[in-house]
């Protein structure tokens, strides 16, 4: 059997992000069954090229052959809906197989589109490859129910199984690291010039209900040690010269103590001051941090933390079910802690909430200002709220005043849709024209008088120019049609690309 791993186009021109979902499945699968990662973000023409390595002249219509796709909400998935049913058009009896967040999110849309034929929910390396063995094997249909995590249809009914139980990525074996060009995907970022991800954990031990989190591991969270992730960072330092990584975990700080080990390994592997790292992390657990953990990771290499504020109002966080020890108070204590060891607290904040979005908006403006007199250097990213699949009040909210998830791929796919998963047009019935311009001024506005701390280059009169022509409308709230802070950005870059509003 051969198996093709195929990343769809999930990054603007110009940037490539590393495949790591692809490598996990691949490292399952080394040793058992014949494969490739196709990654559309490095190919000029990927139905060619998968057709090319999934067709034989012994095998013309592609049977014996297994096309697994990983699909994000966003460009993936766009992205996926055009490829794959093209690929099943010139290959009909390929089996195509979807995993990640939408299909997980979304399994029985999936599975409507003619060109999906099973989706696996969740963490997918067991469910992936006891799937194989079935497909390898043909077996008897019955026996699919045995697999756990997997969703599919028979006989024109979609049927899921139990979920799946997660793995410890501590137990599952190293990413295979040479099935895909590395040098390709190393970029400057915030943290340094030759960055690369790393991925150390899995799921997350809270059930914000606005979080797609939560529909992967339901309150799940599972981690490799502190030796194993610093391992993985000396050998990406050694092999690629990579001077920083990001941590893609959903939640990097969760155990205290896990951190604090990778932080001493990392100094005693003799990376200290070599490179440097960012992580997402919760506000309440990290308050909870003592102060000689936080000059252990200052010392080794920790740069900026990103951490879900979300919101200006204690109340709003309630309904978020962010936990009951999320507060506004806490968000301005862990700003003012950063600050004195020297570290970035990056926070993002979550606009336009049912069932006022009027005063939503107001008052985390507001709050967003205060937390910037605390601490300068905090980096703002704004999103507007939108709906995920997971029972709690915002969902309830979202649905009663007309909210609806697409019934198909072709309209997921449909320019209304395509800003959705950004969260920077999520089509809520509540939210107006308005709404979205005053959010995306108030951000242009926000980065102009303070602009990214993440820039070396706005460290001088560029950075005071700006400030300068945006004081007015900071202090006055008058933030709409900045039309000169727009040429400024054009020709000075003062925003990240990342904290753009919508």
């Amino acid at each position: 059997m051969k198996v093709i791993l195929f990343n769809p186009v999930s990054a603007p021109p110009g940037r490539r992000y590393l495949p790591l979902s692809l490598l996990a499945l691949g490292a399952v699968l080394e040793g058992q069954f014949e494969y490739q990662i196709v990654d559309a973000n490095l190919e000029a023409n990927p139905i060619e090229r998968l057709v090319a390595l999934l067709q034989s002249p012994a095998n013309q219509d592609g049977k014996g052959t297994v096309l697994g796709v990983t699909v994000m909400p966003g460009p993936q998935l766009n992205h996926a809906i055009e490829i794959c049913p093209r690929v099943k058009a010139i290959l009909p009896a390929c089996t195509i197989v979807w995993g990640g967040y939408f299909p997980t999110e979304h399994p029985e849309v999936s599975l409507r589109a003619n060109y999906v034929d099973f989706v696996v929910r969740g963490q997918g390396e067991a469910t992936f490859t006891e799937l194989l063995n079935w497909l390898e094997n043909c077996y008897a249909v019955e026996e699919l129910a045995a697999i756990k995590g997997l969703s599919y249809k028979v006989e024109g009914r979609i049927r899921h199984n139990s979920d799946r139980e997660l793995l410890s990525l501590q137990n599952l074996p190293a990413l295979p690291y040479h099935r895909v060009p590395v040098t390709s995907y190393v970029t400057p970022s915030a943290i340094g010039q030759r960055t690369l991800p790393h991925n150390s954990s899995f799921g997350c031990p809270f059930k914000c209900n606005f979080c797609a989190v939560v529909s992967m591991v339901d309150g799940g969270w599972l981690a490799e040690n502190g030796e194993r992730t610093a391992a993985t960072v000396r050998y990406l330092h050694d092999e690629f010269e990579a001077d920083s990584v990001i941590f893609v975990d959903n939640n990097f700080f969760t155990a205290e103590k896990r951190v604090r080990r990778y932080a001493e390994r990392l100094i005693e592997l003799g990376l200290e001051g070599k490179v440097s790292w960012w992580g997402e992390g919760r506000i309440d657990t990290l308050i909870k941090y003592r102060p000689e953990t936080w000059q252990l990771l200052k010392r080794a290499g920790c740069t900026m933390i990103f951490m879900g504020a979300e919101s200006g109002s204690d109340e709003t966080l309630a309904h978020m079910n962010k936990g009951g020890k999320a507060s506004t108070a806490l968000t301005l204590e862990i700003a003012r802690r950063l600050k004195t060891y020297g570290i970035v607290p990056e926070f993002s904040f979550i606009l336009g909430n049912p069932p006022d979005p009027d005063a939503d908006i107001k008052s985390t403006i507001s709050f967003i200002k205060q937390v910037k007199r605390v601490n300068e250097a905090t980096e703002i990213i704004l999103y507007l709220y939108s709906p995920e699949p997971v029972e709690g009040d915002l969902l309830e909210a979202a649905t009663a005043g007309g909210f609806r998830f697409p019934q198909t791929l072709e309209e997921w796919a449909s320019p209304n849709w395509k800003d959705f998963a950004h969260r920077h047009n999520p089509h809520t019935p509540w939210l107006a024209l308005r709404h979205r311009r005053l959010v995306a001024a108030f951000g242009q506005v926000l980065n102009a008088y303070y602009p990214t701390t993440t820039n070396p280059s706005l460290a001088d009169w560029r950075g005071s120019l700006t400030r300068t022509v945006a004081s007015w409308r900071y202090h006055t709230g008058f933030y709409h049609y900045p039309l000169e802070l727009k040429v400024l950005d054009k020709f000075l870059g003062y925003q990240r690309r990342d904290t753009r509003a919508c």
